[in-house]
């Protein structure tokens, strides 16, 4: 089963700040929009893909001033061949309209340069055969993603009306979705909220960071509580607002208590217990069905890999 349709050329409209000047265009730029590398925008402006006021801008290191308006065009890409491949899924709820699996650690979400095949996307198009389009030619179903290494709950949209409604719904805040995490230390407090913006890392492509509004971060609240005190040790329950990459990650680091395993956002020591990566797992999605208007609960066993770190430090403690 591929997917050989063509993608439509996309136009990209900002406006840099009137109060702020002197950041280079391709640094800015590549703050704003976190999904292109800089190296992929320095190419588009090299081939006369952006455009400065209405001119076309082709120096990378060129200084904005106040009040810029820019285009970035993004040229149609040739699409990866989508196939349908059976690779087993843990099913929590499903009916015409949507499912919502528990997605284990290890699963990229969707196909893209270097995950050709073996994602999510392809395992749902071998489950459900009429998937194709529904969201996005490149990204079936998909309404929102968890991280490689992050487990638990995810939902998938099975018809376009499904699709609108779910996202809707991520984007007013209505669907709530409840994180489970082992971090380093012990919090003072029982409870907290973290309201820090986040964006691309200034500079690491491959991490996100806390970055002022004016530098392109996106607003960003995590609430946590505390589950359970293990030694030096902390189980914390994270509740969303908002659905930031690496959102959980960030804040944690931030908090003084980074996550345990987390191979971007953590320096703490192996524990002996053989982790994939961070100790996160989506443990509970509540939303309001599409059509019946019903609130939906699904609640995501833990992995046996967080069972075992859990016992682990119960037994040390």
């Amino acid at each position: 089963m591929a997917d050989t349709a063509p993608l439509s050329e996309i136009t990209l409209d900002i406006d840099y700040p009137p109060q702020q000047e002197g950041d280079r265009l391709d640094r800015w730029l590549a703050q704003q929009y976190p999904d292109l590398s800089r190296a992929r925008l320095q190419r588009l402006i090299e081939a006369g893909q952006v455009r400065l006021n209405g001119a076309i801008c082709q120096e990378k290191q060129h200084k904005l001033q106040g009040g810029d308006h820019l285009q970035v065009i993004i040229p149609p890409a040739e699409p990866l061949a989508l196939t349908a491949q059976a690779i087993p899924l843990e099913i929590l709820y499903e009916d015409e309209q949507l499912l919502i699996l528990n997605k284990p650690a290890g699963l990229v979400v969707h196909p893209a340069p270097g995950h050709p095949d073996g994602t999510l996307v392809n395992a749902l198009l071998a489950h459900c055969p009429n998937l194709e389009g529904i969201g996005g030619i490149q990204r079936p179903g998909i309404v929102h993603r968890l991280d490689k290494d992050t487990t638990g709950a995810m939902v998938v949209a099975k018809t376009d009306g499904a699709f609108q409604s779910l996202q809707a719904q991520l984007k007013a805040k209505t669907a709530r979705r409840q994180y489970w995490g082992v971090v380093y230390g012990v919090p003072k407090t029982n409870t907290g909220t973290i309201r820090l913006p986040i964006g691309r890392h200034p500079g690491d492509r491959l991490k996100m960071g806390v970055v002022s509004p004016e530098k392109g971060g996106r607003e960003a609240v995590t609430h946590w509580r505390v589950l359970e005190r293990l030694g030096n040790f902390t189980l914390l329950q994270y509740d969303l607002e908002t659905g930031r990459t690496h959102q959980i990650r960030v804040h944690s680091k931030e908090m003084g208590h980074p996550l345990v395993g987390d191979p971007l956002y953590s320096t703490g020591r192996s524990l002996g217990v053989n982790l994939p990566g961070q100790a996160l797992h989506a443990r509970q999605l509540t939303l309001i069905h599409p059509l019946s208007q019903q609130e939906i609960t699904a609640l995501a066993p833990l992995p046996g890999h967080f069972e075992k770190l859990l016992a682990f430090l119960r037994q040390r403690c």
